[in-house]
């Protein structure tokens, strides 16, 4: 099934796991194969041109069972207790290793307080395990009301045949090296046999909803869409109607669904919810957890090596997803790796569910070398468990001062990271594209370590150093900052920038933070510098926001604070005349902030014009932009982006 070897009500094989047999993709699907009428209904809508044999309707589950509702209240609650006792009674046979019927949903124990820690008193002489599978006792997720719904919202009908293919070549060629969550065989699997619409519905519209910002223009103009952000916009709605009516949907889907719809971000109101899905697919893990390791006294035979490799991938995706969202957001980590065991992944478990995959099918859909691109993502989590480390060493909130040998020691370990290399010959744009992404992500995490010792020292440092060696943190940061630069400046010579992700964006804020905090404090030459530096981050900006509304919302955020800035230094800036600054159209300017005569050609009459946006603050625009700029030049903290809009 999607999502584990456990079927779901909407996995069309419930009776076998997967199979990675090659002939299975050459073949049209076996009699086994085929969904039971008995178990499976199919809604059509009638259009030409769909996935499969049936049109483009999408498969659903049956009803409940009606008999139910024709119970008393009495007999549904004798009914509902006694089918809790039976419940428990499978639960425990399970963990004692005599289950009574098949297993099928992922169950957690949980640790040393959780309720099956006295069966552990039956058997003192063996440790039970942690991790097993219990009969599934959820009912079919959908009623009348919902599959009614769900068709009006048009769930029930997929894109052309087309751009279904295109969506799904997009999504494991740039969505899955950097989440890869789904059983990548089974999909194909599913494509091949042109069964499309019998895959997951909720991981279908979630697969999709992550591919759109990678799909050529013609895709979504074909689907009747005005834009890509219209067609974002739909899809997400599509999934998230799913989710909602779906309550009894395995977990391990809903999980993988949540972690995919956290690509979502739209206007100010939400901004918020790649943090939610993120929040919701964490949990998720916790309940299942997948943040133990399900091996860690002996090799557990209930959890097959597949469901395995599965789950160690959707953990360390959650975990990569809580460390950055966390830093960009300026929000608690919700991961204690004190509270985890689950092994690192490797490039294998990223590799080992495309091996049943014929050359024709890995051809036509997945990048040329997934095992690079799947090394660049295992550095991506190393990097992320330094993030975290980072971050409580220097952010917390209520936090102890650390001493110079702790500094040193995580420094240490940073600067040891193996990373891609940069200039290696060979390479697609898309893993040129990937090798970029890793080292930005290594530039965020120095100028994380190093920026708030520009002002504060750590424990243990001689009184003597104290000046020299915050000058010295000071200018780390700072050349991370340029660091960050030199890497756009390639993505952008190289034309790589069309592969930029949703979190991508977030990537160049902490650069743009360390420009400005620079500018405020350089002479006049290093001033000029540092705007150039800032503008190039924004052209770079301006650019990934026609497609990802974050990277605007980030735009206008420092246009506010240049705005600010120039305002406070409109002698100084008054002599330059090296710098550009381009402004949304609309937008005017005052010939005090620097601006290059020159740059009206390049980036065309509407951008520049003759007075600055950045000139156009009232007196109270610039008291809130006083605390504002502040805060975001602030070298000893995570400048929060989120809460300072609020007052904007």
């Amino acid at each position: 099934m999607p999502g584990s070897e456990s079927p779901s009500y909407l996995d069309p094989e419930p009776d076998s796991g997967l199979n990675t047999d090659p002939a299975a993709f050459q073949h049209e699907p076996s009699r086994e194969d085929q969904i039971p009428n008995t178990s499976y209904s199919s809604l059509e809508d009638g259009r030409d041109g769909g996935v499969g044999s049936n049109g483009n309707g999408l498969f659903l589950p049956p009803l409940a069972n009606s008999e139910v509702g024709g119970m008393t209240a009495d007999a549904r609650n004798d009914n509902n207790i006694e089918e809790a006792e039976r419940n428990g009674i499978e639960i425990a046979a399970a963990v004692l290793g005599q289950p009574q019927r098949v297993g099928e949903v992922p169950f957690y124990t949980g640790g040393q307080t959780g309720p099956t820690y006295a069966l552990g008193l039956c058997s003192p002489e063996k440790s039970l395990p942690t991790h097993f599978l219990i009969p599934s006792h959820t009912q079919p997720p959908f009623s009348e009301a919902d599959r009614h719904y769900l068709e009006a919202k048009g769930v029930l009908s997929l894109p052309g045949k087309e751009s279904c293919e295109a969506l799904l070549r997009a999504y494991l060629h740039h969505v899955h090296p950097i989440m890869p969550v789904i059983e990548v065989d089974n999909i194909l699997n599913y494509q091949h046999n042109g069964r499309l619409h019998e895959y997951n519905i909720l991981l279908l519209w979630s697969v999709f909803f992550a591919a759109v910002n990678f799909v050529p223009q013609n895709v979504f103009i074909q689907e009747g869409f005005k834009s890509r952000r219209e067609m974002k916009a739909t899809l997400y709605s599509r999934a998230k109607c799913v989710y909602a009516v779906g309550e009894g949907l395995d977990k391990i889907v809903l999980l993988q669904a949540s972690l995919l719809m956290g690509f979502w971000i739209s206007e100010l109101d939400e901004h918020m919810q790649p943090w939610y899905w993120t929040g919701t697919a964490i949990n998720l893990c916790h309940m299942l957890g997948l943040h133990r390791n399900p091996d860690a006294s002996r090799i557990n035979p209930a959890i097959s090596n597949r469901q395995r490799l599965l789950w160690r991938r959707l953990w360390w995706s959650s975990f990569y997803r809580d460390r950055w969202l966390g830093f960009n957001f300026g929000r608690p980590l919700r991961i204690n790796l004190n509270d985890c065991d689950t092994p690192m992944p490797r490039v294998t478990d990223l590799l080992d569910d495309v091996a049943g995959v014929p050359e024709p099918t890995l051809s036509a859909f997945l990048p040329h070398d997934l095992s690079k691109l799947a090394s660049y993502w295992v550095t991506l989590i190393e990097l992320s468990k330094h993030l975290g480390n980072v971050l409580n060493m220097n952010y917390l909130t209520i936090r102890e001062v650390p001493t110079i040998e702790q500094f040193e020691c995580l420094e240490g370990e940073i600067l040891n990271c193996r990373l891609p290399d940069q200039y290696e010959l060979g390479l697609t744009s898309l893993e040129r594209f990937h090798s970029f992404h890793v080292h930005l992500h290594y530039q965020v995490l120095l100028i994380a370590l190093y920026r708030p010792y520009g002002s504060e020292t750590p424990t243990g440092l001689n009184d003597a150093r104290q000046g020299t060696w915050q000058h010295r943190m000071r200018l780390k940061a700072g050349d991370a900052a340029s660091q960050t630069n030199d890497i756009l400046d390639n993505l952008a010579e190289e034309n790589l920038l069309q592969f930029a992700g949703p979190m991508t964006p977030a990537l160049l804020v902490p650069a743009m933070q360390t420009h400005l905090l620079f500018y405020k404090s350089a002479d006049s030459i290093a001033k000029r510098l540092r705007l150039h530096k800032l503008e190039m981050c924004m052209l770079i900006m301006e650019e990934l926001g026609k497609t990802y509304t974050i990277a605007s919302i980030y735009r206008g955020i420092f246009l506010k604070a240049m705005h600010h800035i120039c305002s406070a230094h409109q002698t100084g800036a008054a002599g330059s005349a090296q710098t550009t600054i381009s402004v949304p159209p609309g937008h005017s300017s005052d010939s005090n902030c620097p601006v290059n005569e020159d740059a009206t050609s390049r980036f065309g009459a509407d951008t520049l014009h003759s007075n600055s946006a950045f000139m156009n603050s009232s007196d109270q625009d610039l008291g809130i932009m006083g605390g504002f700029v502040d805060a975001l030049t602030d070298d000893s903290s995570i400048f929060n982006i989120w809460e300072t809009l609020n007052q904007m």
